[in-house]
């Protein structure tokens, strides 16, 4: 059995690196007093997976936790137990009980949602620039990836992009192939606009995959 937790990173743990959220979890459980999985060997750890990193510096409501159980345990008690084991600026906002067979979390993810929002002098004509972003067939930017820079077509990852007042509504591929990263998005933005790249606050909304239809949907629901 396996319990996916679903869990918020709020503004004051956001300078937190992933690696330091890994070894905090770690430790966290070992607090729960729940049936928890270990690995063998020499140094054993927890049987714990996460369904994307988030960036340094941004904040998210959906944030999951894949922990594998040595016993059967209940969703309540599962919750309760890690609840009172963590931070209230790591929220445990949602528990689901999996057998084994299930997919991991990074497997499944997709895309994600984001809130973007953005300020400083040339905020309003970044924002602007969405119009024209949407009705082009294609928008090209420099993307890093791990052999390097290499220039990429962004328009067709960016699966919905709304605008109100300040703040961007955007779905973002989020695949091992095509990932877009919101801030990477942003920069694409700013240039389409002709102007330097604004100062932005990134939220996480969701984190998505396909349900049998091909349709997304919240993870949590898969």
């Amino acid at each position: 059995m396996r319990a996916m937790i679903r869990f918020g990173k709020q503004p004051r743990l956001r300078f937190i690196s992933h690696l330091d959220l890994q070894r905090f979890f770690q430790r966290a459980l070992n607090r729960t007093g729940l049936p928890i999985a270990w690995t063998q060997g020499f140094n054993p750890h927890p049987i714990l997976s996460f369904g994307s990193a988030l960036a340094l510096g941004w904040t998210s409501e959906y944030e999951i936790l894949d922990v594998k159980l040595s016993a059967p345990m209940g969703r309540r008690r599962t919750e309760d137990a890690m609840r009172a084991a963590l931070p209230v600026d790591l929220p445990v906002l949602e528990v689901r009980m999996v057998d084994d067979r299930h997919p991991a979390p990074m497997a499944m993810v997709r895309a994600s949602d984001y809130e973007i929002t953005l300020s400083g002098e040339t905020a309003a004509a970044t924002l602007d620039a969405a119009e024209e972003f949407l009705r082009r067939e294609s928008v090209m930017a420099v993307r890093k990836t791990k052999s390097g820079e290499r220039e990429v077509d962004i328009r067709p990852m960016a699966l919905l992009l709304e605008r109100e007042g300040d703040v961007l509504s955007a779905r973002l591929m989020l695949t091992e192939k095509d990932t877009l990263k919101p801030d990477l998005l942003v920069r694409a933005l700013a240039e389409i606009a002709g102007a330097e790249v604004p100062e932005m606050r990134i939220h996480r909304r969701c984190l998505l995959g396909e349900d049998e239809s091909g349709a997304l949907k919240p993870l949590m629901e898969l």
